[in-house]
């Protein structure tokens, strides 16, 4: 059966009533800042459902996922500077769906997902003004995160930089071959009891190390222009 999106609308009046006079005293004094926690928490509530492929779990925490969309949008309706509701949310996503699909919208055809992703972060640059690929990376991400992101990104920017230096980058592929795809946890994980053994903070260790290559980055795009 396709999905009506009548439920959707009903969750739109029950979040006016309770943000609304009479409503819940709760919802009714919450901001975009108290409620970041729980956005948060959602997320990773949602991120450990798949991982656990637990459906019901999944359904839920999705919910919960758009409970906060929905809060956020009727706060900023109520906003007296630069107001906006679930609507213009809703109409901006689709309007960016559109724009940035052009493969399957216009006639622009695309070889593979690699080269639909490459398009997409092209075309976001220039709606942006971006001019290194190192921008629009949240430096709040997880350190794993934020160093796969960033290496994402700088390949499908052809943006060519070494990782470290050639002994380490041996070091790792050594490492790796050795303990192979199902060891990689475990690896990561003796390396952040070996770190901690060692008065290291292995998250404050990689985002100095995601930092530096970021600004190698950045100089090596800079130089190109």
């Amino acid at each position: 059966m396709q999905p009506t999106g009548e439920p959707l609308l009903e969750l739109v009046r029950v979040m006016d009533r309770l943000r609304s006079p009479g409503g819940c005293p709760w919802d009714a004094e919450q901001t975009h800042e108290s409620l970041v926690e729980y956005l948060i928490e959602e997320s990773y509530e949602t991120v450990e459902a798949i991982e656990t492929d637990d459906r019901a779990a999944l359904r839920e925490e999705l919910g919960d996922v758009l409970l906060q969309v929905m809060f956020h949008s009727r706060i900023a309706q109520e906003a007296n500077d630069q107001p906006f509701s679930i609507d213009d949310v809703a109409q901006g996503i689709v309007d960016k769906l559109i724009s940035r699909h052009p493969h399957v919208f216009a006639d622009v055809s695309a070889e593979s997902a690699a080269h639909v992703e490459a398009n997409w972060q092209a075309m976001k640059a220039v709606e942006k003004g971006r001019t290194s690929v190192t921008q629009g990376i949240p430096d709040a991400m997880p350190a794993l995160l934020l160093g796969a992101k960033l290496l994402r990104r700088a390949r499908n920017g052809a943006v060519e930089v070494a990782v470290a230096t050639p002994e380490i980058r041996q070091s790792a592929e050594q490492a790796i071959a050795e303990v192979g795809a199902e060891g990689l946890g475990q690896l990561l994980l003796a390396l952040i009891e070996q770190s901690a053994a060692q008065g290291v903070d292995a998250e404050a260790a990689l985002r100095a190390a995601i930092r530096e290559h970021r600004e190698a980055i950045i100089a090596v795009e800079s130089a190109s222009n």
